[in-house]
């Protein structure tokens, strides 16, 4: 009975991951938990070379919706969510988990990062947030949530993530002010913070090896987070048994966020 409760978990959500890189990344992790628990999901692929990596995975979903989004176009944002309208009418949850930042400002300091390097992270890893939640906003009218994925790094300094300490923090702190902006209209917001997961975007961490045997070492639980232990937390957040938590950080990261 407690399986088949699970399996419903999310039976009847329409939802749309935006970040899927390859069958590695975290935000695959997150739909292949989703689909698992009966939601029906869209998804997004960045340009032709992403294309080659997320098509299967999309199709292994049977996912009606699969469209190209570069969250730089407002034309690509546009025909994605009028698609969704015309295909669902509404939208129960987003997936947010998208970062990046130029590799020559995020391998060196972040004093000596430029001002280009930083707006453009800014830009795609924080702001993406708002305008992706703005055109949500209009198909989730019974309410719905959204879910943007954080690090350890935005609270405290850690070494070799540089550029993307602060704008991971401006993305937490922006999910506290979508919560309450949204709040009336029964739209939940938080921030999933994982430990970390070895994916395509962090291996453009310098010594990320290093950081990953060092986490598993300090955890309480001593060992690194896996994919699916990201999407059982995530599908429970954007489920209705999450319905009172929003503004939130949620760590799954096997306690690691706890030790000084």
């Amino acid at each position: 009975m407690y399986e088949d409760a699970m399996s419903a978990l999310l039976k009847g959500k329409k939802g749309l991951v935006v970040g899927v890189a390859n069958a590695a990344s975290i935000a695959w992790g997150c739909a292949s938990a989703f689909h698992r628990h009966g939601a029906e999901l869209a998804f997004t692929y960045l340009n032709d070379k992403a294309d080659t990596f997320i098509r299967p995975l999309a199709e292994s979903l049977d996912a009606p919706i699969y469209m190209k989004l570069d969250v730089t176009i407002k034309e690509e944002q546009d025909a994605l969510f009028d698609a969704i309208k015309t295909k669902w009418g509404k939208l129960d949850f987003l997936l947010h988990s998208i970062a990046y930042a130029p590799k020559a400002d995020i391998a060196g300091r972040l004093v000596d990062s430029s001002p280009e390097g930083f707006a453009t992270a800014m830009d795609i890893s924080c702001h993406s947030l708002m305008r992706l939640t703005r055109a949500a906003e209009p198909l989730m009218n019974a309410g719905g949530s959204i879910l943007t994925m954080g690090y350890y790094g935005a609270e405290k300094v850690v070494t070799n993530y540089n550029l993307m300490g602060p704008v991971k923090a401006a993305l937490a702190t922006s999910v506290k002010y979508l919560a309450t902006e949204l709040g009336h209209k029964q739209i939940r917001v938080n921030t999933l913070s994982t430990g970390p997961v070895k994916t395509r975007a962090a291996s453009g961490l310098t010594d990320f090896d290093k950081l990953m045997e060092e986490a598993a070492h300090k955890a309480p639980l001593h060992q690194l987070v896996t994919l699916d232990q990201i999407g059982e937390m995530a599908s429970f957040l954007v489920s209705d048994n999450a319905r009172q938590v929003t503004g939130q950080t949620i760590y799954v990261d096997a306690g690691y966020n706890i030790i000084g």
